[in-house]
């Protein structure tokens, strides 16, 4: 199951998975790929479907292994991963080192265990109010799931994770 970052930072206003899609296409990939997020209809432990849960690693772009499986990122570690294995975008730039994102932090509304934040996931991801918040995690923490909270008008990097895997 490919992880690969949208093209571009996001506020918490954001049509997240729409954009998955649409890049994912775009780049030539014929998977469904969905936000790494939680949302008001999913916690985002249940996103990937349930027969990929287990078997496939997780893996960047280019193949390099992020996770042994979707399961072992909602172990209650916070989404611990090698931050010398890079997460590329749709279009092939490393986040951690492009200037694309001057902040190095995704946002995900779950807590440490994957399950949906309602108090902290920008209202659905429906806005980019200061007063709002979101739970993200600064990627030099090598934590995908660390315990942050932000104001929505950030803009962060955000995830796509191929939710269903195509042989």
């Amino acid at each position: 199951l490919h992880l690969v970052a949208l093209n571009f930072p996001l506020s918490g206003d954001m049509r997240a998975d729409f954009q998955c899609f649409r890049q994912a296409q775009l780049a030539g990939l014929t998977s469904t790929y969905r936000a790494f997020l939680s949302s008001h209809l999913q916690d985002l432990a249940t996103v990937v479907r349930k027969t990929d849960r287990q078997q496939l690693p997780v893996v960047n772009l280019q193949g390099e292994t992020l996770f042994s499986n979707w399961e072992s990122i909602f172990d209650g570690n916070g989404g611990q991963f090698n931050i010398h294995v890079p997460i590329y975008s749709f279009d092939g730039r490393n986040v951690m080192t492009d200037s694309s994102w001057p902040q190095k932090i995704i946002w995900h509304g779950s807590t440490a265990n994957g399950i949906r934040l309602v108090s902290n996931y920008c209202e659905a991801w429906h806005t980019a109010d200061m007063g709002a918040m979101g739970q993200a995690s600064p990627l030099n923490t090598g934590k995908l799931l660390d315990q942050k909270v932000y104001s929505c008008n950030n803009l962060f990097i955000v995830l796509c994770i191929e939710n269903s895997f195509v042989s």
